[in-house]
This record gives structure tokens, sequence and C-alpha cells, in this order.
């Protein structure tokens, strides 16, 4: 035991998630709502058309990217 208390370890996980379709699906609405009245933004840090699609993959992989990547009709 430490002085304060007892020691332990966490590890963060990637593993949680949403178990029903409608819990899903409320997240997903609460989500849109915040980001659709501008409560919450999304800053779009490169975009590449469709076509471009390897380029995009090629610039990920080389690290070339930075934030969010939207690939765009």
């Amino acid at each position: 035991l430490a002085s304060k208390g007892s020691l332990y370890l966490t590890r963060p996980t990637l593993f949680t998630h949403i178990a029903t379709r409608e819990a899903t699906q409320a997240a997903a609405d609460d989500l849109f709502a915040v980001v659709l009245s501008g409560e919450v933004k999304i800053p779009i840090d490169q975009r590449y058309a469709l076509d471009d699609v390897q380029q995009a993959h090629r610039d990920l992989e080389a690290r070339k990217t930075t934030g969010c990547t939207v690939l765009t009709l």
C-alpha cells in the first residue's frame, strides 16, 4: 500500500460498445444534433475527391495528413 491508499493500474480499452440498435440510434441522434447546432465543430483538415482515393491512402500511410480527412463525391 502507498501512503495515500492502494495502488492500481488501469489502461484504456477499445472494446466498449453500444449494445443495441436503439441505443446506437439515440447516441447518433444526440451527436448529430450538437454538430448541426454548431455546439460541436468538427474541422476538416483535408478533402480528397473520390477519384483521388489512391492519393488519399498514400498520404495517410505516409503520415502526411492531420486531423479529419474526408472523401468527396
